[in-house]
């Protein structure tokens, strides 16, 4: 089983599993608990480490603890009570574009940690011929799939560390980004995910088996 302190050591397919159980959606987090810096770190560096298409990273995650801003961004967030009883709430925001200066930032950053490289420096530039001419919309959307896989990555790492996190699309994103001052950064908010730890005895849906398909109805083996 997973501890409160969530499984130590090396990760097996045993413990993984584990940590897909414990974790869930949690819907009612204690106020009174609040997740340790030490641990927020963790989180915050496994969405940092997580892959990206092109290695773009195009989106940027905001650790919100000020209370007066978690009030405003409940009220346009379906009054989801994690938002402001979690101690932390990250909020994922995507490009709202790609941009050459963006894209060249990314090439730069690659050759001052590998060198110059030729056809590093081409595909880049063929990069850019592809998502540049595209419509803002679409590009933005694909900025936004890089920080869903991230958000993956941030709640297996918060299971793992016995750190509960809930998910949230269920958001008004333009009252998120005003709130935020996320237009003038060139940012839109994708997500939400608030960190705490679960209020047992108060969360409707703890006690509820996890609800999933069938491997064979979801996995299609094509040999």
């Amino acid at each position: 089983m997973v501890s409160a302190g969530g499984v130590q050591g090396k990760m097996t397919m045993s413990t993984l599993k584990e940590l897909m159980d414990w974790r869930y959606a949690t819907k009612k987090m204690d106020p009174a608990k609040s997740v340790s810096e030490e641990n927020v770190e963790a989180i915050l560096e496994a969405i940092r480490m997580a892959p990206t298409s092109s290695g773009t990273q195009p989106f940027e995650v905001f650790v919100v603890t000020n209370d007066d801003m978690r009030e405003k961004i409940r009220k346009v967030g379906w009054d989801q009570s994690q938002i402001t009883e979690g101690s932390h709430l990250l909020v994922f925001a995507a490009w709202d574009n790609y941009s050459a200066e963006r894209i060249d930032a990314v090439r730069a950053h690659m050759e001052e940690l590998r060198g110059e490289n030729p056809m590093l420096g081409q595909y880049y530039e063929n990069l850019k011929s592809v998502y540049l001419p595209r419509e803002e919309t679409v590009n933005h959307d694909h900025a936004a799939r890089q920080a869903y896989i991230a958000l993956g990555f941030a709640m297996l790492a918060a299971a793992e560390l016995g750190v509960d996190s809930c998910p949230m699309e269920g958001f008004d994103a333009n009252a998120v980004d005003e709130i935020m001052g996320l237009k003038e950064l060139g940012l839109k908010s994708v997500t939400l995910l608030p960190l705490g730890y679960r209020q047992e005895g108060a969360d409707w849906l703890l006690p509820m088996p996890k609800v999933r398909k069938a491997k064979d109805e979801m996995i299609k083996k094509i040999g």
